[in-house]
């Protein structure tokens, strides 16, 4: 046995090279990988929250309230994006996770400071994700010491140095104990499905081309549409039964609640299974390998974790990766079952949502088919 060859190695060094830049969709992920890490971390990530969305009622159109309003914005915690008129449209808005903040600044408030009644305004904040609202609930205990400090003038002046003018009541929402297992679990749903459908349909279906036995397929009178359903329709009862389960013991061993909203949550269950596994067959018909296909399905699964709200609040990324976001159909989907397990809404509630993925999943398919029947030509 000879001793080691610089040459000899050195031919095979610029084999594999060459083998790695034969396979540009490969060498374009290996590339890209890193540069997308780099930006969403550097860039788009944001642990601690700002310029929140806020809506307002206003009861009292005053200087102490408008005030008010001006110094939690300035704080930079606060963005006020809504004016209800009601209680019950604030609600709505909540509900709906439109705000992440709702302000009530009470009829009398003026004539209370005036009296040193200490009036109590109300800001309820959704707190289905304890992260999102924490940095802002506490911005706020500042508030009253220094909101009016150039409005109160005279004996108000001087009674405002020895107690704040009036008082803040934040009511946490849906979540009150700040349980961030009540946020983690249900979101987890969506990843799970993502990576186990996604990449288990792509590697599938790649594996049979790399095998030779789709070749056999495509010489039957067999028809795409007719191939994709068939080779979903096990998938489809998988993720089914991934959903029971993950429900299952989210409540179990972490108590998740169950508010209802079991309508809303069926539909956007079977939709983002269904737009998944045409997710995965589109994949398929793209990728050349199963490497590939793993590689094209992680890069889809990494912005969907990064981007969705799952690990991070979604009002806390800057506005060009809540865009991207608001693409990604994980997003919806967390939206759904958090909104459905943690505030209970109804499947008209969450129409947005469900609209964006049906819109999710016929665009998959019209493209898998699209691509598998040009590979039948």
């Amino acid at each position: 046995m000879s001793g080691l060859s610089a040459v000899r190695i050195w031919a095979v060094l610029v084999k594999e090279f060459k083998q790695l830049t034969r396979d540009r969709l490969t060498y374009a992920m290996i590339l890209a990988l890193p540069i997308v890490q780099l930006i969403l971390f550097g860039y788009a990530i944001n642990t601690e929250p700002r310029h929140l969305p806020t809506a307002v009622l206003v009861q009292e159109d005053s200087v102490l309230a408008r005030s008010t309003l001006a110094a939690m914005t300035n704080s930079g915690f606060f963005d006020i994006e809504r004016t209800a008129r009601t209680p019950a449209e604030l609600d709505a808005l909540i509900r709906r996770g439109e705000v992440q903040f709702g302000v009530t600044i009470p009829g009398d408030f003026t004539r209370r400071v005036a009296r040193g009644d200490r009036p109590q305004i109300l800001v309820e904040a959704d707190a289905t994700d304890p992260s999102a609202t924490g940095g802002a609930a506490a911005a706020l205990a500042a508030l009253p010491a220094h909101a009016l400090a150039h409005d109160l003038k005279g004996a108000l002046a001087q009674r405002g140095l020895s107690q704040a003018p009036f008082e803040v009541v934040v009511h946490r929402r849906y979540n009150p104990a700040a349980v961030t297992a009540y946020n983690i679990v249900p979101g987890l749903l969506g990843v799970i499905l993502s990576m186990t459908l996604v990449m288990m349909t792509a590697l599938s279906v790649t594996r049979e081309a790399e095998r030779g036995t789709m070749e056999s397929l495509l010489a039957t009178p067999v028809e795409p549409i007719e191939v994709m359903i068939g080779k979903l329709a096990p998938y489809v009862l998988v993720g089914l039964a991934q959903t029971v389960i993950v429900l299952t013991l989210a409540r179990l061993l972490f108590g998740v609640p169950m508010a209802g909203g079991w309508i809303g949550l069926t539909l956007g269950v079977s939709l983002f299974i269904v737009g998944s596994l045409a997710l995965g067959f589109l994949i398929s018909t793209v990728a050349r390998s199963q490497l590939q296909a793993m590689q094209m399905s992680v890069f889809y699964i990494l912005p969907s974790i990064l981007l969705s709200g799952f690990m991070f609040p979604f009002h806390g990324m800057p506005a060009w990766a809540q865009a991207i976001g608001q693409v990604i159909p994980v997003t919806h989907f967390l939206r759904i079952v958090r909104g459905a397990l943690l505030k209970g809404l109804e499947a008209h509630e969450m129409w947005r949502e469900l609209t964006a993925l049906a819109a999710f999943v016929c665009v998959v398919t019209a493209l898998a088919m699209a691509r598998y029947r040009r590979t039948l030509d």
